[in-house]
């Protein structure tokens, strides 16, 4: 997913938890879900990160200011990209977000 085109806030938005929860039934797994999903997005982000600036990793010292001037610009903008935590949210609230309890999933086949 293009994490650069959501439209997450790029600010923390207090939020009806008990609404939310409505998909799940409980707020504990509703939570448990949006961390997971950061989780992901997290590492994602680290790594596209990281690939990014490994063009970097090998430079001569002539060209090390005009690199680093790069590598400054790409480093701001991740970090003004909304938090994972926000994106996971947005994703949640959208529907974006498929999930599954295999707990739920198994008392419903013995019923």
């Amino acid at each position: 997913m293009d994490y650069k085109k959501t439209n997450a806030p790029l600010t923390t938005v207090t939020r009806d938890m008990i609404a939310m929860a409505e998909q799940t039934g409980n707020v504990y797994e509703t939570v448990c879900i949006i961390g997971k999903r950061a989780n992901q997005i997290s590492a994602d982000l680290k790594k596209e990160l990281e690939k990014k600036l490994q063009e970097f990793a090998s430079t001569d010292n002539l060209e090390e200011v005009s690199e680093n001037r790069e590598q400054i610009e790409i480093s701001r903008f991740y970090e003004k990209l909304p938090k994972p935590t926000l994106i996971a949210t947005q994703e949640y609230i959208e529907h974006k977000l498929y999930f599954s309890n295999p707990l739920k999933q198994k008392d419903h086949l013995r019923d």
